[in-house]
């Protein structure tokens, strides 16, 4: 066999797609667009959903992809089983209706047995197929596969619901019986089965039906091909791996590992490889992730993210790493992938940077966790229980990271079991969560044939004009109909040339009117989209009948498209701020072009400072104030990327592309209508920021006569309060709140002073009425007219005196109420605790509280109940 870097292997995969006609889709960003179905793009079909419901018509119906994608529901066989990952590539072939069955099948077959290719034995291939699928079987036979070597299984259908659906099937290498890890008449032993000997590398899903709303299965108007093939699975074969780890995509990481461990090394053989396997399949994901825009955080992605990298950590301290150690790889794993995505290695410091951060965050938790871990254990061993329940071993993984199998590990140690069915059950719950918070939305669209077949030609003309004296109706759908002339008050019509723009890349679609040829108004243009064929599609409310052939006038509203124009314009310059202030691993991760305000969405690890938001606000006025002239070049892409281009995960590009130059300061791919100079923008002024998601963050800013207006408004407002503290001009207004605040301060201390001086009053007659409760002495009392700062004082002084074993004081008044307790130092030795002492007291004030050994407080919303806590800490003392 062939030996063959894993970039040698998926460069081979592309070129021979490529030769057959298919175009490379470049691999789309882990995070998806437009697609709240999915939490990751988890598959290369993922990224081609918009093709196969029919929403958009590819170029060339062929295309070719290496897409990585992540999956984290079965996480906890990571490191265990040869092939479970996180991270993975998936290399795939696609036709939207184009070739079929057996194009499909011969190609594969030639790819993995032809010499100029993978070069395989045709003898070690199997494959599996829908027993109803006899043309696959056929088709299988006809290149050469014996029929002893196709196993018919009912389960080769692919289904995910309403959408395209259909027969599959599976491709399988015989690796031979030094990988057979069952007993020859085990029912598993086959191709197809769980098993470690025959080694599924690729599936062939033949999209030929509609699964409708109402459960049934038609046949769709253009059948499809989607394959999956395994890059980490056909890498192994081809370096002789007997797992996927022990391959150029995971070895650097383990070997990297192995210099950080306690003198450990990698060993299949030996249990410590499990710990290694995972480290480095989660540094794959976690530095790719994070290089497409996903942070850390509690929730989401980000989620996933500080899981994965928590884990990683965990199995580090089980290889003896006790220091921060998982960002060291993250320029290992950008080597590993720099032939085809040299972004991971060019974001690498900064990828690092947040890894650090998330790992030194996470060591301290680490301790408390096994703190607990401890503290669990021992309580369960002082009550006699023989394991530790499910939602306790749940919460140590879910909030602090622990593997249920460190858990168990450290449970057994102390002859303890863990409940794993409760751990489960709590698993699931959490899993249900997640899923339910996306079932909304159909995971792909059933195809909407109609649209596919307008296939006339249409021009936008809207760069250069908004307004076009005559253009031919082409087509006119109503009710989900081509028609020849509108009945109803809503169409969807296309015109041969339209000065609209559809909406796309966050910027709006323009509205307008539509006259006929005597200047009166027919329709109102409401909405344009895209049609799959590429067309401008107008929505349109209809005051009057349309008739297919004939000539209209169209008319855009300028007003509102030059509004939308000024916005987008800044909204590039916005961009480039971004960047220059808080560096460029600021990415766009969404945006929205309106004509009364913009907002845009960016990655970005950590807040922005009120400083540098000022910074990007004076630094995107200065450009519109240096009246640069905005110009729009027409190339291609590659060239677009050489002028220094920015271009979006989230965006394909075809053949011809507009590159948008602000002079030197900003340069990007984009096909929104912009201003002529920045000077016609105006002003631009930032409304606010905020975070909006993991790692995301928010800008909303207006420009021209919005940001005039909100300057005027912020400048009544401050007029307003100068008026209120009595000060001339508004120049003045900073200085007269220092000397109020000075005031307020000055008040704040007086009646603090005066406060303590009553408490203490108060406290001579409570001082000298000590109780004794059981064994203990108590001293018991209601302050009136004090706050927490006083009694914390009188207790320094209770302490100091030494009055009594326990202090016991409250206060309050209106909704609020307060307790302190503090205990004497040789009963705390002796095991009297004022953390537990205020927990068993603090209900009774609708509170509570806690802290240290000799000295707890709470806070609470009833003081009506401050007798009773009062009464109540007697009670506890009494029966201590």
């Amino acid at each position: 066999m062939k030996s063959l870097s894993s970039g040698q292997i998926r460069q081979m995969f592309l070129d021979f797609f490529q030769e057959k006609g298919h175009t490379i889709e470049p691999s789309a960003s882990l995070i998806p667009v437009d697609d709240p179905t999915l939490l990751w793009i988890n598959s290369g079909v993922a990224t081609m959903k918009k093709y196969f419901d029919g929403s958009v018509v590819p170029k060339n119906p062929r295309m070719t992809s290496s897409q990585k994608s992540i999956r984290t529901n079965d996480i906890e066989n990571v490191g265990k089983t040869p092939r479970h990952h996180t991270l993975f590539e998936m290399l795939g072939n696609f036709s939207v209706g184009d070739y079929f069955k057996r194009e499909a099948i011969a190609w594969a077959f030639e790819l993995l047995t032809s010499p100029k290719w993978f070069g395989w034995d045709k003898d070690k291939l199997f494959m599996t197929v829908y027993p109803k699928d006899t043309d696959a079987k056929k088709y299988w036979e006809a290149v050469g596969v014996s029929p002893d070597h196709i196993i018919e299984i009912e389960d080769n259908f692919w289904d995910i619901g309403q959408g395209p659906s259909g027969p599959d099937s599976e491709i399988f290498y015989d690796r031979g019986k030094d990988f057979d890890n069952l007993a020859d008449d085990d029912p598993e032993n086959y191709p197809g089965g769980e098993n470690d000997r025959w080694l599924e590398v690729w599936n062939i899903v033949f999209s030929q039906f509609n699964h409708t709303p109402q459960d049934t299965y038609e046949p769709l108007p253009r059948k499809n091909i989607d394959t999956g093939m395994g890059l980490e699975r056909v890498v192994s074969i081809f370096q002789h791996a007997r797992t996927n780890f022990e391959t150029d995509l995971f070895l650097p990481m383990i070997h990297k590992t192995e210099e950080f461990s306690d003198h450990k090394t990698y060993n299949t053989s030996k249990q410590d490889d499990v710990a290694f396997r995972i480290i480095a399949d989660h540094a794959r994901a976690i530095t790719v992730a994070i290089g497409d825009g996903a942070l850390p955080s509690n929730v989401g992605r980000g989620y996933v993210i500080r899981r994965l990298i928590r884990r990683a950590i965990v199995n580090g301290q089980r290889l003896g790493i006790k220091t921060s150690f998982l960002y060291k790889l993250v320029p290992v794993v950008g080597e590993t992938l720099k032939t085809y995505y040299p972004e991971v290695l060019e974001q690498k410091d900064y990828i690092a940077k947040v890894v650090r951060s998330e790992e030194d965050r996470f060591n301290e938790t680490l301790a408390d966790g096994l703190k607990l871990l401890h503290q669990v254990i021992q309580s369960a061993k002082d009550n006699h229980q023989v394991a530790i329940d499910g939602p306790t071993a749940f919460k140590l993984y879910d909030t602090y990271g622990f593997p249920f199998e460190l858990t168990r590990e450290e449970a057994n140690d102390a002859n303890l079991d863990v409940d794993e069915k409760g751990f489960k059950a709590e698993m699931q719950k959490q899993k249900d969560r997640a899923r339910k918070a996306r079932s909304g939305a159909k995971s792909m669209g059933v195809q909407r044939d109609l649209l596919i077949k307008i296939k006339d030609h249409s021009e936008y003309v809207g760069y250069e004009t908004l307004d076009v004296a005559k253009a031919k109706l082409l087509a006119i759908v109503e009710n989900e109909k081509l028609v020849s002339e509108t009945k109803a008050d809503t169409a969807e019509l296309v015109f041969d040339q339209t000065p609209f723009y559809a909406e796309m890349g966050g910027q709006v679609a323009d509205r307008g009117v539509i006259l006929n040829d005597d200047g009166d108004k027919v329709a109102d243009v409401v909405d344009v989209q895209h049609a799959p064929n590429g067309q401008n599609l107008h929505t349109v409310k209809t005051q009057e009948p349309l008739i297919k052939g004939q000539t209209y006038h169209l008319a855009v509203d300028p007003l509102f498209h030059s509004r939308v124009e000024k916005n987008h314009t800044a909204t590039h310059l916005l961009d480039q701020s971004l960047r220059n202030v808080l560096g460029g691993h600021t990415q766009q991760a969404g945006s929205l072009v309106e004509p009364d305000y913009l907002r845009f969405d960016f990655n970005h690890f950590g807040q922005v400072t009120d400083e540098d938001l000022q910074k990007v606000e004076d630094l995107v006025n200065k450009e519109i104030f240096k009246e640069i002239d905005v110009k729009t070049t027409i190339t291609d892409p590659k060239t677009g990327k050489k002028m220094g281009a920015i271009a979006l995960f989230s965006e394909k590009y075809g053949d011809k592309v507009r590159v948008v130059s602000i002079g030197d300061f900003s340069v990007e791919f984009c096909g929104g209508t912009h201003v002529s100079n920045t000077r016609d923008i105006g002003l631009f002024k930032i409304v606010s920021e905020s975070g909006v998601g993991a790692g995301v963050r928010r800008i909303e800013a207006v420009t021209s006569k919005n940001a005039f207006e909100l300057l005027n408004k912020e400048e009544k407002a401050l007029k307003q309060v100068a008026a209120n503290l009595k000060v001339t001009q508004i120049k003045d207004v900073p200085h007269r709140i220092e000397q109020l605040q000075d005031e307020v301060k000055t008040l704040e201390q007086k009646q603090s002073a005066l406060e303590a001086k009553l408490a203490g009053q108060q406290a001579q007659n409570v001082f000298a009425d000590k109780k004794a409760a059981g064994n203990y002495t108590i001293i018991t009392g209601v302050i009136k007219d004090a706050g927490m700062a006083q009694l914390r004082q009188l207790a320094d002084t209770w302490r100091s005196k030494k009055l009594s074993d326990v202090l016991v004081l409250g206060t309050g008044s209106g909704q609020k109420a307060n307790l302190i307790v503090a205990v004497a130092d040789d009963k705390v030795k002796s095991g009297l605790k004022a953390g537990d002492l205020i927990k068993s007291i603090a209900g009774n004030i609708k509170g509570g509280g806690g802290g240290r050994p000799n000295m707890a407080q709470a806070g609470g919303k009833d003081p009506s109940g401050l007798d009773k806590a009062m009464n109540a800490a007697v009670s506890w003392l009494i029966n201590k």
